[in-house]
């Protein structure tokens, strides 16, 4: 079960890169929405789900990987930089430039950490860990939306 829990909390093990481990969990975040995308059947509503299973599945797994690491939202958990880099392109054109423009702007945000972003950081255990993160993607794909509907 650790080895699962720890597969799924650094992201495929993207949380073990030696630098940035939360921009090549993003990068994980961007090659999972291009697969759900290449699979071509999966709908707007399917996708909603496929984001909210993941982020409720990342908390699990961010909060277990906590006690394994021992301290509160360790640098190789990145299961929360994939979640939140999903939604910032969801409802977003399956186009290679908005995937750029989202994880650009994901990035932004998630160092930025805008209100209530660092506010919900400090939620206790992985819930805390995916919360910013998922904030961080709301602003992106508003940012994102934004940007496409003005010179799309």
């Amino acid at each position: 079960m650790r080895i699962f829990v720890l597969a799924l909390a650094t992201g495929a093990g993207s949380g073990y890169a030696p630098v940035a481990p939360g921009t090549f969990g993003s990068l994980v975040g961007v090659a999972l929405w291009a697969l759900w995308r290449a699979l071509g059947g999966v709908s707007q509503t399917g996708y909603a789900l496929g984001c909210a299973l993941l982020a409720a599945v990342g908390v699990w797994a961010a909060g277990r990987a906590e006690v394994i690491f021992g301290r509160h939202d360790d640098g190789r958990i990145t299961i929360d930089e994939v979640a939140g880099m999903l939604l910032s392109l969801a409802w977003l054109p399956a186009r290679p430039e908005v995937a750029g423009l989202g994880f650009v702007l994901f990035r932004l945000f998630d160092i930025w950490k805008p209100f209530p972003a660092r506010r919900a950081e400090r939620l206790p255990g992985g819930l805390g860990v995916v919360a910013d993160d998922l904030v961080a993607g709301v602003y992106a794909n508003l940012g994102g939306q934004l940007v496409w509907r003005l010179f799309a």
